[in-house]
């Protein structure tokens, strides 16, 4: 990195990183869980499966909204030499540096359902689209502002684009980089 660039990484990207593999294994979690009968019984399971996903859905799409936000507004212009890093390569290290917590969240959401089924599954499906929906909602703020929200690669360390490490995000206009505003895959 010449001319004191940096690597950036794009902040919907790193949200929504976590949002496909929690929803999958969620998924897969409740499927197991629903062929368990656990103590409370399935029909239990299901309704308490449904209220936990609209829960942590609602939550995790909710929770530190603020923060980002206010690295929105202070943001600057990245810089000229700045590289942006690949979106298949931020999911990727993403989901490498998650994936003992991805597995032990599903060994857990399938070890609940021996006590609730399905409810343990349906959680982490809603974390998942909790993810998803905080993503959109960064796209739409990507998109009124016309400019994409980065942040530096070793300032997100461990895949939190809000985390304390982070001293500020850099913007972009909205052609630039591989991914669409909300870190969806760019539509050729």
């Amino acid at each position: 990195m010449g001319r004191g660039g940096q690597s950036l990484a794009r902040v919907a990207v790193i949200v929504r990183a976590g949002a496909v593999p929690l929803w999958w294994l969620g998924v897969l979690a409740a499927g197991i869980g629903f062929l368990i009968p656990g103590l409370t019984g399935r029909r239990i399971g299901v309704y308490a499966g449904a209220a936990l996903f609209v829960v942590c859905a609602a939550v995790v799409a909710l929770v530190r909204r603020r923060g980002y936000t206010a690295w929105a507004e202070r943001a600057s212009r990245a810089g000229k030499f700045d590289y942006l890093q690949d979106r298949a390569v931020t999911l990727r290290n993403w989901r490498w540096s998650h994936r003992w917590w991805l597995a032990a969240g599903f060994l857990l959401a399938v070890a609940s359902s021996f006590a609730l089924p399905v409810a343990g599954g349906a959680a982490l499906a809603g974390a998942g689209a909790g993810l998803w929906l905080k993503a959109v909602w960064l796209g739409r703020r990507e998109r009124r502002d016309d400019a994409l929200l980065w942040v530096r690669t070793d300032w997100a360390g461990a895949g939190r684009p809000t985390g304390k490490l982070v001293k500020g995000y850099r913007t972009t206009g909205t052609g630039a980089g591989d991914a669409a505003p909300g870190g969806a895959r760019r539509r050729r």
